[in-house]
């Protein structure tokens, strides 16, 4: 049953005062950091602040009590943004309820089944571009609050929402675009200046303490939505329709499927910052859980929140329970600060979601896939594409289908039969270890079949026992028969964790299509040029070239 065990409970047999005051200040700290945004994906949702602080409050506590992650902040994110408000204006509130609770069903048979892997055959392009979609949908939403526009209502389609805006341009206030292009522009500037300190709460404080103190002349949470209620949230079950179970199964399994992607990615960062290593199936379960529970609350979809996630750890977290700190934290707030949220400014949290929207979009991804194949930059952009101009399902199931086609066509150009010849065999000989001698200071891994979406978790056995290493690690991709861009990031990782480790990576005998695959995307700058290598031969005398340089150098 070890494997089943939330981490939480592994965390608290040897749990000590140490330890919570680490979790102590780490949980505050986000849990102040999750408020803005908890109010902001509500509101850009189109539901009131108050879900998403109910959301942020329950789901926050059950994902990490519940959890397969150490360090795991759950709550409503930013991705979420784009379904529930679509789902909202086709199906209603209890629409959402109904699709959120069936998302979490779904997330618990995939945990439970063991299926929590399964995420990672969604392909690298896929990801980025819905990625990228997402924020440029959520930055649209925020227009209307961060110009003050006086509007009824914003369509919740790209184009006509655009089309509404640049209709309503004429109303817009100054000294509301002042106060959102403010909060902005200090977010942008506090974030390279480095700070320990979170800028959002910086933002959060400032803006409502300016507004109740000069009367600002804009729209706040109060004059939209009468403030928010100082009160615990009450359980009430969601109105249950038969007659839209089947509709809503595409809605809820794209916000399974997005949760499941959101987490888990959310979760591989974690491990990378904080030492630690997280349970897949155990965390689905949680998610899906806590995903069931939102909706009794009147609450949002939640999933694992990376910005959140990675501020619990910056801040000190130990433990699971800096995460269940960070939701009564939340609560705390809620019930002794909630009169002061009616001065809060709707520009000013435009402003902060602006900021959320740059960080989640994976820009920096897009020089990478730009060198990769003309397939793989066409799977990305019709995934982009679709994501804004379309629907979220559509763009996800659209470029799944093109990476499947191009998964059989990569597979299928990699089958040839040859006859061989004295030349054949004389070259193998450079890559075969049978007559060569693996030097203490080197290590051999091979790669067996093809290096694509789906494949690559194989790679991670490299890296599961880093310390242990010696210093130079030779990866043999001499049977690897194809490459696609998911395969290649696969790659570049391991060197990069390689190489923080203080370890080289060398790669030798790559087949032609691989080796032009990393050729064309720039490969060696993970590397370095002369670590990859023509064959075996080759890659153990770069090896003994590498230790002596080594031994050199102390």
């Amino acid at each position: 049953m070890e494997r089943w065990t939330p981490k939480s409970l592994q965390a608290l047999r040897a749990y000590s005062f140490d330890l919570f005051r680490h979790d102590l200040l780490a949980g505050i700290t986000v849990g102040l950091v999750a408020l803005p945004l908890a109010m902001a994906f509500a509101i850009s949702s189109g539901v009131s602040p108050q879900a998403g602080i109910y959301c942020a409050i329950v789901t926050g506590f059950l994902i990490s009590a519940l959890g397969g992650s150490s360090f795991q902040i759950g709550g409503p994110t930013g991705a979420f943004v784009v379904v529930v408000s679509a789902i909202i204006a086709k199906y209603g509130i209890d629409g959402l309820f109904m699709a959120t609770m069936m998302a979490g069903v779904i997330l618990i048979v995939l945990g439970a089944t063991g299926l929590g892997s399964t995420v990672k055959f969604i392909p690298q392009p896929v990801v980025v571009g819905f990625t990228n979609g997402i924020a440029v949908v959520i930055a649209s939403t925020q227009l209307r609050d961060l110009f003050g526009l006086r509007m009824e209502s914003v369509p919740s389609d790209f184009i006509p929402k655009m089309q509404a805006l640049i209709g309503a341009a004429s109303t817009w206030s100054p000294l509301a675009t002042l106060l959102g292009l403010g909060s902005l522009g200090f977010l942008v500037l506090w974030r390279r200046l480095g700070s320990r300190v979170p800028g959002y709460i910086l933002v959060l404080v400032a803006t409502t303490a300016l507004s109740a103190v000069a009367a600002l002349p804009i729209e706040t949470i109060g004059s939209r939505f009468g403030g928010i209620a100082g009160t615990l949230p009450s359980i009430v079950f969601p109105k249950f329709r038969a007659d839209l179970v089947l509709t809503l199964l595409s809605p809820a399994l794209t916000i399974a499927m997005l949760g499941a992607v959101e987490s888990l990615m959310s979760a591989v960062v974690a491990d990378r910052l904080g030492g630690d290593r997280h349970n897949p199936n155990v965390e689905l379960i949680a998610q899906g859980v806590a995903n069931i529970a939102s909706p009794l609350v009147g609450g949002l979809p939640a999933t694992g929140a990376l910005a959140r996630t990675a501020t619990n750890i910056r801040s000190g977290a130990r433990t699971p329970v800096s995460g269940m700190i960070h939701a009564v934290t939340l609560l705390a707030v809620l019930l002794v600060a909630a009169p002061l949220a009616r001065y809060v400014p709707l520009a000013a949290l435009s402003g902060i979601l602006l900021m959320v929207a740059w960080q989640m979009g994976e820009w920096s991804e897009i020089p990478h896939l730009l060198k990769l194949p003309k397939a793989d930059i066409a799977v990305w952009l019709v995934t982009f594409t679709l994501t804004v101009v379309a629907d979220l399902t559509v763009a996800v199931e659209t470029g799944m289908i093109l990476a499947m086609l191009m998964f059989i066509r990569k597979v299928s150009r990699t089958t040839s039969v040859s006859a061989t010849a004295d030349d054949d065999r004389e070259e193998a000989r450079l890559h075969v270890l049978h007559d060569k001698q693996v030097p203490e200071y080197a290590t051999v891994y091979r790669v067996y079949g093809p290096l694509l979406f789906g494949t690559t978790e194989a790679l991670r056995r490299v890296t599961d026992h880093v310390h242990a290493l010696p210093p130079i690690v030779i990866l043999k991709l001499r049977h690897v028969t194809a490459m696609d861009a998911t395969g290649l990031r696969a790659l570049e990782e391991l060197a990069d964790r390689l190489r923080r480790s203080g370890r080289e990576l060398i790669v030798c005998g790559a087949q032609p299509q691989p080796a032009a695959l990393m050729a064309s995307a720039d490969f060696h700058q993970h590397v370095g040029g002369e670590n990859v290598c023509a064959n075996t031969a080759v890659a153990l005398a770069r090896a003994a070239a590498l230790n002596a340089s080594r031994q050199t150098a102390a």
